[in-house]
């Protein structure tokens, strides 16, 4: 009777743990997951795996301008055009393209530049410059790819300026080892400052009319028209650099190019946009977003709690579920997927008058 007993009580006791295991699983599905009561929500935060590397190399390669080697085991794969999060010591989160080897699942090779406070640099790169050298370990999010090489396009012209080689370095060997067609237009303000040259005048080889090198310095701008003008018809153009230099590859670019575009910062912010409101469904509040303010800087006035890092529309962090209303996107990270429902505040805001987030 007692042993009766006893696996009666064990029969019950393992179906309200499955009960309570669906249960958990249907509430983290809903749309009001994490419901208020919860300390920490989640909504918002990074989702993405984050993996703890060491730092086995800090070099400066050229002018400003340093190299690390991120060392762990079986890395996450990646491609061309690829970038991860670096989590610096402060907490700020900030992007560097992937320059390394693909095929390399021990390591990963970021290179960054330092920006001066006074060209807009807002402490990141100097974090990295000072602080995250060999023999430190660093928190790292990704890869991610939101500037993916075309392996189907028949040719294709680089341009990169400065430290906007990064990302491009990986598309010339990938392009160069499968005998594709391809030319780069490089452009710096001194050979001094820019990194990698040794590497792509390598890569050309012989056929060194393929790599054309600018330094300002010494030859001015780069000459974009001729050098779009002089490309076929379906050639991919991959350009990476300053805004302004972006800006004038589009304003040249000849009918029947795909042109393809790596930002270190937002193409809009909220300047000159007109005002909306936000509901907050979570917190039951609703906030109002003034004309040049972001979603973001209106939310913190509300709930200040909410995370945020880059302020630029590329790390994710301040990324919320929308519920309501028409997204009108400026970031340079979600993918179509994530956008159907979701936002990054820092920059993104809508195309009616009213919003309603997950939060």
């Amino acid at each position: 009777m007692k042993a009766r007993t006893l696996t009666r009580a064990a029969v019950v006791a393992g179906a309200a743990l499955v009960v309570r295991r669906a249960l958990r699983r249907r509430i983290q599905g809903s749309p009001l997951w994490p419901l208020p009561a919860l300390e920490e929500p989640v909504s918002g935060r990074p989702r993405a795996r984050a993996l703890r590397l060491l730092i086995t190399r800090h070099e400066q390669i050229a002018d400003g301008v340093v190299q690390l080697r991120l060392e762990g085991e079986r890395l996450p794969a990646w491609q061309p055009g690829a970038h991860l999060d670096l989590v610096l010591p402060s907490g700020l989160v900030r992007q560097y393209s992937l320059c390394g080897d693909p095929e390399d699942t021990s390591s990963y090779t970021v290179a960054t530049r330092l920006i001066p406070e006074g060209e807009g640099g807002r402490g990141g790169s100097r974090e990295v410059h000072e602080q995250l050298l060999e023999g430190a370990e660093v928190e790292v999010r990704g890869p991610r790819n939101r500037f993916p090489l075309d392996a189907d396009a028949p040719s294709y012209l680089f341009v990169a300026g400065g430290i906007g080689l990064t990302p491009i370095l990986p598309m010339l060997r990938a392009a160069e080892a499968r005998g594709a067609a391809w030319k780069l237009l490089y452009g710096g303000r001194t050979r001094a400052s820019m990194p990698f040259l040794e590497d792509v005048v390598k890569l050309a080889g012989e056929r060194s009319e393929r790599v054309t090198v600018v330094p300002e310095d010494e030859a001015g701008l780069p000459d974009l028209a001729a050098a779009l003008a002089d490309t076929a018809p379906g050639t991919a153009v991959y350009c990476c650099g300053p805004e302004g230099l972006m800006a004038a590859v589009e304003a040249a670019l000849p009918e029947g190019r795909a042109l393809h575009l790596e930002r270190f910062a937002p193409r809009n912010s909220a300047d000159g946009d007109g005002p909306f409101e936000v509901e907050l469904r979570r917190s039951g509040k609703v906030v109002d977003v003034p004309a040049g303010t972001t979603v973001l800087a209106a939310v913190r006035a509300a709930v200040p709690g909410v995370s945020y890092s880059c302020e630029q529309g590329f790390c994710g962090t301040c990324q919320q579920r929308v519920l309501e209303g028409e997204i009108d996107h400026r970031d340079e990270l979600l993918t179509d997927a994530e956008r159907d429902d979701s936002m990054l505040i820092c920059v993104s805001r809508t195309r009616g008058e009213r919003l309603v987030l997950d939060l």
